[in-house]
């Protein structure tokens, strides 16, 4: 079968007939992730210590499969309460990396989420890390935790070398 479930012990497991993620080729698709706290089975209580849990969670999901945020190309956050959105954002945003585009987004205001939660955020994962290794085959590296020195990469690899 081409289609691989993903999941992962940092991120809550499905609450029902579903899969927390699915790799289809180069593509992932990550199901709503509500913010759960994987070891203790805990929710915060705010809409910013929500927002942080999921953004943990989906980092978590990721890391499994050796990528991370700057990997997504879309989310779909959906709120209990847009009247929080800026609250939301802030955190949303401290979770990537300003080097690279935020990936696309949508918003919506729904009336209600499981287990009660404020927030869910959905991603569309693009999994480049064969086509990151093919473009740095004779890269000499990046020079530096801080970013990518190298002339080969011209400061955008992402490599970690």
């Amino acid at each position: 079968m081409f289609l691989q479930k993903i999941e992962s012990t940092k991120a809550p497991k499905a609450i029902g007939p579903y899969s927390p993620g699915v790799k289809l080729g180069d593509f992932v698709y990550l199901s709503g992730m509500l913010p759960v706290d994987p070891d203790t089975g805990a929710m915060p209580e705010t809409i910013e210590e929500q927002t942080a849990q999921v953004m943990k969670n989906i980092q978590g999901l990721l890391s499994d499969q050796g990528l991370e945020l700057r990997h997504i190309v879309k989310t779909t956050v959906f709120v209990t309460d847009l009247g929080e959105f800026s609250k939301m954002n802030e955190v949303y945003a401290s979770y990537f990396d300003a080097r690279y585009p935020y990936p696309a987004r949508s918003c919506v205001q729904v009336a209600a989420l499981p287990k009660g939660a404020k927030l869910e955020i959905e991603c569309l994962v693009l999994d480049t890390l064969a086509y990151e290794r093919q473009m740095h085959q004779g890269c000499s590296g990046c020079g530096g935790s801080s970013g990518c020195g190298s002339e080969c990469c011209e400061g955008d690899c992402g490599c970690s070398e």
